[in-house]
């Protein structure tokens, strides 16, 4: 039996974070997470790119254009949806996570998912670098990984 595990290593690889403007009192201490965990694992951050978008909305989109450059060893999707009194919540938290996983399944490139989607204000804030911790670093460390394993399968 053969066992393949990704490691943690972010050397040499060139990164894009793609972070919504909307709810970025919250986006903005995700987006401090992924740099404090890209930093610690030895990422040249001059190999990060940072691309704001208006909303969750514009994740997607976004990522398929830079997914389709071929110029990133992955990605990181970070945004904020927070329930409120209308089904508008429903209709972006869906959307955007299809569209992430769409982008990821059609380009292969690896992806990670970023994105909170809460019922208030209050559970986003735990995620984003209190109780819950930083979904943030996790999304980085998720993407690392993949993207370490996606180049042990190439030696298959």
């Amino acid at each position: 039996m053969r066992e393949f595990k990704g490691d943690f290593s972010v050397s040499g690889l060139k990164l894009a974070i793609i972070v919504s403007r909307f709810n970025e009192f919250i986006s903005g201490k995700l987006l401090e997470g992924t740099i404090d965990y890209l930093s610690r694992h030895g990422a040249d951050l001059n190999n990060v790119d940072v691309f704001w978008v208006p909303g969750a909305f514009e994740i997607p989109i976004t990522a398929k254009r830079l997914a389709e450059l071929d110029k990133y060893s992955g990605l990181i999707c970070l945004g904020v949806v927070i329930r409120g009194d209308t089904p508008h919540f429903t209709y972006i938290a869906a959307e955007v996570t299809k569209g992430i996983a769409q982008t990821a399944l059609t380009t292969g490139v690896p992806i990670s998912y970023g994105i909170l989607t809460t019922d208030n204000i209050e559970q986003a804030i735990e995620r984003a670098g209190t109780k819950a911790g930083n979904r943030g670093w996790i999304a980085a460390e998720s993407v690392i990984e993949l993207i370490s394993l996606f180049g042990k399968m190439k030696q298959i």
